[in-house]
């Protein structure tokens, strides 16, 4: 019924073929929750969704703030999706979108910006097409 299992070794260059095979490359994604609270620095993140009360440093690729999600702190993003709140420093490489709701307050840089009816931005605002030096 029961079988003695057999140990199999490998070789570090085994061992990295055969991890890389069974392991696909998925993009990282962050969600911190509504009731969440959280204090630091998120790295290497491609996609963070904020639905908590977080002040943290952050580079990411799309970020997502959700209704109930507040965020403060210094946030560098090339999507920024905004239906809650933050407050602080922002710079959107690419595209900041503020719905209804949404409050972006603080020190922001964007490159395209779109306010939906009910949606409020306030602070140090400059497009980033302003920012760019003519040589």
């Amino acid at each position: 019924m029961f079988e003695k299992k057999q140990k199999i070794e490998m070789d570090s260059d085994s061992a990295k073929s055969f991890t890389s095979k069974i392991v696909p490359k998925e993009s990282a994604k962050c969600f911190l929750g509504n009731g969440v609270k959280f204090k630091g620095e998120i790295t290497d993140a491609e996609e963070v969704t904020i639905e908590g009360d977080v002040n943290i440093k952050m580079d990411t690729n799309k970020l997502t703030i959700g209704s109930t999600g507040k965020l403060r702190g210094k946030i560098s993003a090339n999507t920024v999706e905004v239906t809650g709140a933050i407050k602080g420093t922002l710079k959107a490489s690419d595209t900041l979108t503020i719905h209804e709701h949404g409050n972006v307050s603080g020190k922001i840089e964007y490159n395209s910006l779109e306010i939906k009816l009910g949606g409020s931005i306030s602070g140090d605002i400059k497009s980033m097409d302003k920012i760019k030096k003519i040589y």
